[in-house]
């Protein structure tokens, strides 16, 4: 009988506009990666799917301000994504683009079928147009004031402020970001989604089983819905983007927040299509038994959990003719709070940013998983300090961990060669081995949990707790009287490290597998990330792809055999000098 869980990891797709930053990684990323790769060492079936949106105005705008085409500017951000997340161990099965003829297809049949069931309604609107540029200003295009909490620079579609959904026409002091000039009002036609129509249907989504979301999530989404859902609009007047699928709409394309989080449906079918098996993505997407977790950052909860649900909900059958199938609903959006930098928010106009390709030209990707990880703002604003990173990765990751394993593994193969034969075991040795194998389930339910600080915190107690354990024991000074009691401490001290390299091995994979390697296995822990070239009906472009081979399902206590031999030891972490918190803030323009 099969008891693996079918487990979707959906990822928010970053606009292909800019290099991802420390933010991006604290708010979706990591704690995605850290989900995804738990759940394949329990032995479940994970599909991490993703890709950079290439459309709408965050990519013309900055298109027009390179002097480039919108293409060109996605296509460049697009493969930096892709060596960015392979470099700091992001394994999606598939990191695409919303550019593909899947996801425009996929997209489009979604608005087909929303039409079909009486959830899209035409409307003339008024737009805001700009009579210098002489065009319609898509909400992008527009910056204001916002009506709801005063913040001078909320954009058309939405305040990142306070996180309210916006229409451009709500703002005060409305401002063209192409020209600065005030744009005129004029009227245009588009579709709107009936959100009025689908409101009791999403209200009780979010009334029912919710138990584990996090409050703020929840709290935020139904006082969002229970404060009445107005339909909103789905087409825009935009030439960069997914044509509107009906004759007489010419110049009309999809509106860019409508049709991206169809990227987690098209991607997981692009996924299907290119493992050679096209129906696979169904087993994710229809079984009710599955679990469709969506990882995002706060600012995006109302897509995640209001509009996303509505389009899942609206568009009733769709590649299935089963009555009885109907597309799984987010089983939970554990969306992040915000990460800050030294107490100010990240600000790319300011240089007040940490971007992650510079970041991992200096620093080793686990030692950025690792201190991301702990002041990960799981419940409220955490920030980066650069002090707090250095004095970290020397007192924790190092002076913990990364000595702990080093010093066992160096002394051991220097005088043993081979994971010892121990002799009778004392109390002391066993309350060691006892809590290791006891970490599996309060380690792992944390982690099903998607309490990650949590998580990381108890793992690391153990790593403590065995430095304990060689304090008491001190091994090299009993090889010098008594080598048999040597072997033995060795050996519980080797099988508390093996259980610690699982335990730590979703938020540090890359140490992970080394130490693997030197604790004599000769297989891996995780499959291989790698970009590859792939050709859809006559396009090629470049995605990020994951190895599910070898598939281990190994997220429990295994004792290392007596006799096995030893790989070569090496330290997993470097030390950081102090000198490093004066360059990086130099970088920043700190003093």
């Amino acid at each position: 009988m099969n008891d693996k869980k079918k487990v979707l990891v959906s990822i928010a797709w970053p606009y292909a506009n800019g290099d991802m930053h420390i933010g991006h990684l604290a708010g979706a990323y990591l704690p995605a990666d850290i989900f995804a790769r738990y759940h394949r060492l329990v032995g479940n079936d994970v599909l991490v799917v993703s890709g950079s949106d290439s459309h709408g105005t965050p990519i013309t705008v900055r298109a027009d301000q390179d002097g480039v085409s919108p293409r060109e500017v996605f296509e460049r951000y697009h493969q930096r994504f892709l060596e960015t997340q392979r470099d700091i161990g992001i394994s999606y099965n598939l990191f695409t683009h919303t550019d593909t003829p899947n996801h425009y297809r996929v997209s489009q049949d979604m608005f087909l079928g929303l039409l079909r069931n009486g959830y899209l309604y035409k409307e003339r609107q008024q737009q805001y147009y700009s009579e210098v540029s002489q065009q319609f200003l898509p909400d992008r295009y527009v910056e204001g004031t916002c009506p709801h909490c005063g913040y001078p620079d909320a954009r058309g579609d939405q305040c990142d402020n306070c996180g309210r959904l916006l229409d451009a026409l709500e703002l005060k002091n409305p401002r063209s970001k192409i020209d600065g000039a005030t744009p005129v009002i004029r009227e245009t036609e588009h579709f709107f989604i009936d959100l009025e129509k689908l409101e009791p249907l999403v209200l009780e989504y979010l009334q029912t089983g919710k138990e584990d979301w996090r409050p703020n999530v929840l709290k935020f989404s139904l006082n969002y819905v229970k404060g009445g859902l107005k339909g909103r609009p789905i087409t825009r007047d935009i030439e960069w983007g997914i044509p509107v699928p009906l004759e007489g709409y010419a110049g009309k394309c999809l509106y860019v927040w409508f049709e991206a989080v169809i990227g987690y449906l098209s991607a997981s079918i692009e996924w299907s299509k290119l493992t050679g098996d096209p129906e696979a993505w169904k087993a994710w997407w229809y079984d009710p038994a599955a679990l469709p977790v969506y990882f995002i950052g706060k600012d995006n909860i109302p897509f995640h959990t209001i509009i996303w649900p509505a389009e899942l909900i609206g568009v009733g059958q769709l590649y299935e003719e089963d009555p009885a199938k109907r597309f799984n609903l987010p089983y939970d959006v554990p969306a992040n709070e915000f990460m800050n930098l030294s107490g100010a928010q990240f600000s790319k106009s300011r240089g007040r940013m940490i971007a992650l390709p510079d970041l991992l030209e200096r620093y080793d990707a686990d030692a950025i998983r690792y201190y991301v990880t702990i002041v990960m703002p799981e419940t409220s604003d955490s920030d980066f300090y650069w002090d707090d990173f250095v004095q970290r990765n020397n007192g924790e990751l190092v002076g913990v961990w990364g000595n702990l394993a080093h010093r066992v593994l160096s002394f051991t193969h220097k005088h043993f060669g081979a994971v010892p034969e121990p002799g009778e075991l004392a109390d002391v040795d066993r309350e060691l081995l006892v809590k290791a194998e006891a970490a599996f389930e309060t380690v792992g339910a944390h982690l099903a949990g998607r309490r990650f600080r949590a998580a990381m915190a108890e793992a690391m107690n153990l790593a403590r707790e065995a430095n304990r354990y060689l304090e008491v024991k001190s091994p090299w000074a009993q090889l010098k009287t008594d080598r048999a009691a040597s072997a033995t401490s060795l050996y519980v001290a080797l099988q508390a490290i093996n259980a610690l390299k699982v335990l730590l091995a979703p938020f540090l994979p890359f140490s992970a597998e080394k130490l693997h390697k030197m604790l004599g296995y000769e297989d891996q822990l995780f499959g291989n990330q790698y970009i590859e070239e792939v050709e859809a009906e006559g396009k090629r472009y470049p995605v990020l792809r994951y190895d599910e081979s070898p598939a281990r399902g190994t997220w429990a206590f295994e004792t290392l055999p007596a006799g096995r031999v030893l790989g070569q030891p090496s330290p997993l972490f470097k030390k950081l000098d102090d000198s490093v918190i004066e360059e990086e803030l130099a970088r920043l323009g700190v003093r």
